[in-house]
């Protein structure tokens, strides 16, 4: 078998450049999908697409067996102006690969895609594998894996690759964005008249950059309410009787966006409107075998503040995968080459004799 993981690893590194060289901005996705396709299809696996999401399932599939769902991303960030090599290059030097999405989210995609083909066609496995390289991560869009989920069958378990350095994180916050309107009246500055929405907006800031929320998540933290954007006024000499500002919540395992959208709007006096609630916080239990194999396979367990396509799968996940995260949307992004054959070995590994029965047995 090290000769077939070693043929898999070079095949993945040459579709990891191939993707690199095409660009692939979400909503944008359509050519990577096409290599990804043809990658699969050509190794035999049983493929289908989706607009711009491609997976495919294992060749003998039963459903009475449990499924996990190994899943990343091939769409990427638009390139910054700072890049000092090609971000289409695709360059390689060394044991290094240099390129926009070599490591957000491709070596852990290709990884994915090398560990789905070692194990697609034995019928010995204890649960169902389904390989699935989604679209629009990056932007969250309802074309992704959203999209993608009610297609498949029940899934018992994700794997979500992402650049963690192989690290397992366990759980991970969630993300809701609210726009907030406080309302005043107009008047001139000069006098004492009018109700200024300004003011008004300064007193709920206080209170978001103040309140704690109760539950504090041993791996994720507090929920953590940040304004990031503030908006009033048409001119120096009238009062402003309209405040817009914008605030960033990051949510532990202990509230759903929900819960503290309905927590924000009883304490302030602004209107508070979501744009979506979908991006909830994950956890899985630490003791649930996939983390106990882990763990002693040395990969160390940790909590997540970057969110993922991991917010938006109701059943257990994890987020694994290798680079690191700190070089994803940065110019120059690269990914080693011995950080994807070493990703490959690591997500085989996990796999290899893994059973759900143990964490069943536990009641």
């Amino acid at each position: 078998m090290p000769e077939l993981i070693e043929t898999l690893a070079d095949d993945a590194i040459q579709l990891l450049a191939e993707l690199i060289q095409t660009p692939s901005f979400s909503r944008e996705e359509d050519q990577t999908a096409d290599l990804i396709f043809r990658f699969l299809a050509l190794r035999g696996a049983l493929t289908r697409r989706d607009k711009n999401n491609v997976w495919a399932v294992s060749r003998y599939f039963n459903p009475a067996k449990p499924t996990i769902l190994l899943n990343s991303h091939h769409d990427t960030v638009k390139p910054g102006t700072t890049w000092t090599a090609d971000p289409f290059g695709g360059t390689v030097e060394g044991d290094k690969l240099t390129g926009l999405g070599s490591n957000d989210a491709g070596a852990a995609a290709v990884s994915l895609l090398a560990t789905f083909l070692y194990f697609h066609t034995r019928p010995d496995l204890p649960y169902n594998l389904i390989c699935a390289i989604t679209a629009e991560e990056e932007v969250s869009g309802a074309d992704g894996i959203r999209r993608l989920l009610p297609l498949l069958p029940t899934i018992a378990l994700g794997i979500v690759g992402e650049p963690t350095q192989m690290g397992l994180a366990i759980a991970e916050k969630g993300l809701v964005v609210l726009d907030c309107v406080a309302h005043g009246r107009t008047g001139h500055a000069a006098r004492d008249e009018g109700e200024n929405a300004l003011y008004k907006a300064m007193t709920d800031i206080e209170w978001l950059r103040h309140y704690q929320f109760p539950e504090v998540s041993a791996l994720l933290g507090p929920v953590k309410m940040t304004v990031t954007q503030i908006l009033a006024g048409s001119q120096h000499n009238v009062v402003p009787d309209r405040c817009q500002f914008v605030v960033d919540v990051r949510t532990n395992e202990f509230y759903s966006n929900e819960a503290v959208v309905q927590m924000v709007q009883q304490h302030v006096q602004a209107d508070v409107v979501p744009r979506s609630t979908h991006l909830n916080s994950s956890r899985i239990a630490p003791a649930h075998p996939i983390v106990r194999k882990a763990a002693a396979l040395g990969h160390t367990a940790f909590g997540s503040a970057t969110l993922s396509d991991q917010s938006m799968m109701p059943f257990d996940t994890v987020k694994m995968g290798p680079g690191d995260s700190a070089r994803s949307h940065t110019p120059d992004e690269y990914i080693l080459l011995s950080e994807v054959r070493a990703g490959i070995k690591g997500y085989i590994e996990l796999l290899e004799g893994f059973r759900f029965e143990e964490y069943e047995n536990l009641g």
